[in-house]
This record gives structure tokens, sequence and C-alpha cells, in this order.
């Protein structure tokens, strides 16, 4: 029975509304399986169609209005966010488990991404070239592409949507908007802050669902124009591939191994609170999370006391009593972690602490683990190799620089990547030779500046267009030149 209170509709063409097939799911509290937090829908390939044809009919309308204007819209939004900010935390870490200060860093980039793009609106243009005849002028001006399908995932539901929605609505296009059904109720609220923005009814389109059937027939829909999707590695691909055959402009997002290098002049005490914070923040469930610590010989033994030291120190609970580190989303993934903990075990690492669940008593309720470090991991191993995305680190021992960037380039992945050094050419050959699309030096791998551009190399992006700063704008836009013979 469907608790009333707790119905969440799909949001199409400015009004809210049930899905097609009158069908629900349920969206827990991975700290509280007694908290529901909504009942949303269970969409399908017809309330798709009826999104696609709201945002298909409202893209003149949005077009139209100067990109100026357009930014005022974003401005709103921000306010309005930064007013429900406290809303917006606690919903954040009900239903995602991240910590309050962790929800409220989220929250507070999703404001300042918002504000960022509403500005960067009014910079949207093009360039005057020079002609090669006196009486003609030669420039570009940027158009938007038209209708942009947003396919986002759960482990940041607030800030991943905002990155996607505010570029695409500064450029001027409308959007149709799936979020991950483990967290559809922060996106949720985020539509209605920007419907209460003004902004002209079709031009964004919210839509709950499997990503099996509305992710798919978003990303097929002949009407969409480009896909922007961050998730897995093999739904990422498959998403690639369809919105390709179809020639939609796409990009993808699709995880990470990511390594920190600490070598012989690093300081040990930096070292450690840098791994520390990178692997088990947000209780390692990001994409630039550090799942590799690549450590040279000499300091090897002193890091990994140190280490531990600091790890067995950290606080797991529910994220609404602010804890250290919050479970994991769903059992699903939780599941996933412990699996591939005993995979480490069998493959002969040694697990130097955690390495278990926690579920009885005060973590009888949630989905929580201890956080885990694995010495002895060899480079071919499998928890050296696969994206856990959980608080599981691997620390690899290596003897010179050189095999360091060998261990951490033998990945498929190329994501984010960091070294700790006091060694200025070791930082400058680490900037020149790692296979990564962020590169830090004596920071964590997690964390990531607005207005710069983001994503990976190899199997981590489509090797198409970047997210987030001005590269956002580029990859939702397209150019005119015009040939003015006056």
């Amino acid at each position: 029975m469907v608790d009333k209170d707790k119905l969440r509709l799909n949001y199409i063409d400015g009004e809210w509304i049930e899905c097609d097939s009158k069908e629900t799911f349920e969206n827990w509290n991975p700290a509280d399986n007694e908290d529901l937090i909504g009942h949303h829908q269970y969409s399908n390939e017809e309330d798709v169609f009826k999104a696609v044809k709201a945002a298909k009919s409202a893209e003149k309308v949005w077009s139209d209005i100067p990109a100026a204007k357009r930014g005022r819209f974003l401005k709103t939004i921000s306010e309005l966010l930064e007013k429900r900010k406290d809303e917006f935390t606690k919903t954040i870490t009900r239903e995602e488990g991240k910590t309050l200060d962790e929800s409220t860093g989220e929250v507070k980039r999703a404001v300042d991404i918002f504000q960022y793009y509403s500005v960067k609106a009014k910079e949207i243009g093009g360039d005057i070239k020079s002609a090669n005849e006196n009486d003609k002028l030669l420039y570009t001006i940027k158009e938007p592409l038209g209708t942009v399908g947003l396919i986002t995932p759960w482990n940041y539901p607030l800030a991943i949507p905002s990155w996607k929605i505010a570029p695409a609505l500064a450029a001027g296009n409308t959007i149709v908007f799936k979020p991950a059904s483990l967290a559809p109720e922060t996106s949720r609220k985020l539509i209605e802050c920007i419907d209460e923005s003004g902004i002209p009814k079709g031009v964004i389109n919210y839509i709950t669902g499997s990503g099996s059937t509305v992710g798919s027939a978003i990303t097929i829909h002949p009407d969409i124009d480009a896909v922007s999707f961050t998730g897995s590695l093999n739904v990422g691909k498959k998403v690639r591939e369809d919105a390709a055959r179809s020639g939609k402009r796409v990009q993808t997002e699709m995880g990470g191994k990511n390594p920190t290098l600490i070598m012989e002049s690093a300081d040990i005490n930096k070292a450690v609170d840098i791994v520390k914070n990178g692997a088990f923040g947000v209780t390692g469930q990001a994409c630039t999370a550090t799942s590799r610590a690549i450590v040279h010989k000499k300091i090897y033994d002193d890091f990994i006391s140190k280490l531990i030291e600091k790890i067995e120190n950290i606080k797991v609970g529910p994220g609404l009593e602010n804890p250290d580190m919050g479970p994991q989303v769903s059992e699903e993934e939780l599941q996933s972690t412990l699996d591939f903990i005993k995979i480490g075990l069998e493959e002969g690492a040694i697990l130097e602490t955690g390495g278990n669940e926690l579920d009885t008593g005060y973590f009888s309720k949630g989905h929580f683990i201890e956080p885990t470090v694995f010495s002895n991991v060899k480079p071919d191993m499998a928890i050296a190799q696969e994206e856990i995305f959980g608080p599981v680190l691997s620390v690899i021992k290596i003897h010179s620089f050189e095999e360091a960037i060998k261990v951490a380039n033998s990945v498929i992945y190329g994501l984010s990547a960091s070294i700790v050094t006091k060694d200025l050419s070791e930082a400058n050959r680490f900037v020149n030779e790692i296979e990564s699309g962020v590169v830090k030096i004596n920071e964590k791998t997690t964390g990531l500046e607005l207005h710069v551009p983001f994503g990976g190399l190899k199997d981590s992006s489509s090797k198409t267009w970047r997210e987030q700063g001005e590269s956002a704008l580029d990859f939702y836009t397209i150019s005119k030149t015009v040939y003015m013979n006056y």
C-alpha cells in the first residue's frame, strides 16, 4: 500500500504527474531500514516520450530568451538552494548516507555551480575572425543543441545533476533528466527549486525509473540531441554506443581506480592524512576516491603503521549523527565491497585493518562496514585493478619512481591521480607521465574546483567533451559560422 504522503511524482511539461504504469518503487535510508523516504514513480518508455515531447516543444521558447536572462533563472535557483540548504543537507544524508558535514559541502557546491553558470551565461557568444575581403564580416555564434538527456548516479545526488543541468540551461537547451533510483529525492527537491524559479514549462523534465528502461529510452530517442551520463563502466559503454549509433553528441564519466603515489621524500604524516581522507571520505563512494596507495619501500612500513592508527580511529555511524564515515548506499553495494574483500584475502593480500560488516546492535538497521586496508597487494590483483566503490584501500610497495608510474598506469581507468613528494622533479615528471585526466600534487585525489574541466582518460571517460567550467558549455552548444558580405 502506497503512503500517499510519501508519493513522489514525475515532473513533465511543468506539472507533477504519475507515471504511465502507476507503479512505484521505494527509497530507503541506508542507515535505517525503518526510514522510508518515499515512493517514486517506476516510469516506462511512454513517460520518456511525453517528457521528450514537452522538452522539444519548449526548445524555441527557452532558446529565444537571451542568455543573460537565462542566467537570471540560474541565479534564482542558486538562491532557492541556499534558502533550503539545511533541508537539502538532511535529505542527502537520509537517502545517500553521507555525513552531515559531507552533505553540507555538496549543497554548497550546488549553490556555487548555479551561481557560476548564471554569470557564464552572459558570456556565451562567439568569435570575430579576419576575412579575406574588406567588405566582409566573418564571425561565429554559439547556439544550443536542442534537447539533452541527463542520466546521473546516486553518490552525489545534488552536485552531479547540478553540474549537468546548470550549463545545459545556460546554453539554452531543454532537458529530460533521470536520476539514479537509489537517490531520487534530493534531485526531486532540486526540480522543485527550478520550478519555483519560474522557468517556462517543458524546459526541464524529471523522470524516475530503472536505467534499463528509462535511461535506455532517453539514450535512443531520436529527438534527444545529446546525452550526458555518469555511472558505471558497463552501463556507460552501452550509453555511449547507443547514443553514437543514432548520431547524438555524448559524454560519459565511468569511474576510476585512483592512485596516490607516496615517494621517499614525502612527509609521512601529511601523506597518511591525504590518503585517509581520499580513500574513506564519503565512505569511498566517489569516482575520484583513492583506491591504491603506491608507497616507496623505504617508508612503506612506517606509512602503514601510521595509516592503520588513523584508520582505526575512524568513527562509523548513521550520517545524521555526523560521524567520520557513514554507511554504504545499499545492501547490494555493501555486498559488492564484502565480495572484493574476500577476493583480496584469497589473492594473498594482508588484511591490516577492517574488512568486516557492522551489523549488530547500533549498526543493525543499516549497511555499515569497517574502513579496510590491505597491504602486500600486487599490482595485478583484482583489488588493485577493479573499481570497488567502497571504503577499501590497497597499499602497494614500489622501489622507484619509474615503478610507481608503471603501477599507477597499469589499470584501465585514468580519472584522478595524486603524488606526495618534496621532489620538484618527481612532481613534474608525474604530471607528464601519469595517465589521468585529473592530476594532483600533495593533495588527495578527491575534491574538484567547479570552474575547471573534469574528466578522465582511458575507460574513465568518453574522450569527447569535459564537464564543468567553460568546457561544459562547449558540450551543450554548437557553433555557426557567419559570412556577412556588406
